[in-house]
């Protein structure tokens, strides 16, 4: 951790231990009030409320080289009443990995499916961490396919791309892109070794695909690069769709893919399948 990045971090572990009374954390008034010397708890409070020792946690307030773990940070945010923005915030000023996020509220993917509605006539897809579909728009259903006739356990991005024919048969370079997705999702399991649903992914994928069976065993990487998909639709004809992912920041594991047509004409057969421009 570097000396600005510790300054930072004891700058934020005062300035919110200062915001505290002994009342917000359930400790009793002091006796005689405004004896205290500084505004907020002390901070052999903060230390017996996250169960560090007094000395530990001055250092830690006074930007020293000492050592951090996610254990004791997480004590830390409890101990000082952190919502979870400022929980985050502390975990990256610690150098650690952010917590993770809360499941979705029902409420949350209407949200999401307002967003993708609203993103018609492109196709647009939301994906979660390990790209399970979570939502689609009319367009996306129409034009590349509706995750809604996908049996539950197989609503996934890599699942769709290497077991589904009709769609094998429409992409005009199937392959690369199916390649690519496969990277995207080894760089995925690499970062989450205990993902009981990935590695349940992993196998059945073993099972039913050959070119999974191959290519896994490569342990190539891919980071997403700007594309351009070609399509035959069998109702529409050539279709050629630009590709754009977006992270959203209220959940980063959500991954925003829009497929905009690229060209006038790509527009115009789009439009005629979903019926809205």
């Amino acid at each position: 951790m570097s000396e600005n990045r510790r300054a930072e971090l004891a700058a934020f572990l005062r300035a919110h231990r200062a915001r505290l009374r002994p009342a917000d954390v359930g400790l009793p008034d002091d006796l005689e009030p405004g004896r205290r010397r500084t505004p907020g708890l002390r901070r052999e409070e903060v230390a017996e409320l996250a169960g560090v020792s007094l000395t530990w946690y001055t250092w830690l307030e006074q930007g020293r080289k000492i050592s951090t773990s996610s254990q004791v940070i997480n004590a830390l945010a409890r101990a000082l009443r952190l919502d979870e923005p400022q929980h985050r915030h502390l975990r990256r000023l610690a150098d650690l990995a952010e917590p993770k996020p809360v499941a979705m509220p029902a409420s949350g993917t209407d949200r999401l499916q307002r967003l993708v509605d609203a993103l018609s006539p492109s196709p647009a897809v939301i994906h979660d961490a390990r790209l399970d579909f979570v939502v689609w728009n009319r367009a996306y259903a129409l034009v590349r396919t509706d995750p809604a006739h996908l049996p539950p356990g197989q609503r996934n991005l890599l699942w769709w791309m290497l077991t589904d024919t009709t769609n094998r048969a429409a992409m005009r370079d199937w392959e690369r892109a199916a390649r690519a997705i496969l990277g995207q999702l080894r760089g995925i399991v690499g970062s989450r070794p205990d993902d009981a649903r990935l590695a349940g992914l992993v196998a059945a994928l073993s099972v039913h695909s050959a070119e999974f069976r191959s290519w896994w065993a490569d342990y190539e990487i891919a980071e997403f690069r700007p594309t351009t998909v070609s399509l035959t639709h069998p109702s529409a004809g050539e279709i050629d769709l630009e590709l754009f992912q977006l992270r959203l920041v209220e959940d980063p594991d959500l991954l925003l893919i829009v497929q905009r047509p690229a060209t006038d004409n790509d527009l115009r057969r789009v439009c005629a399948l979903v019926d809205h421009c």
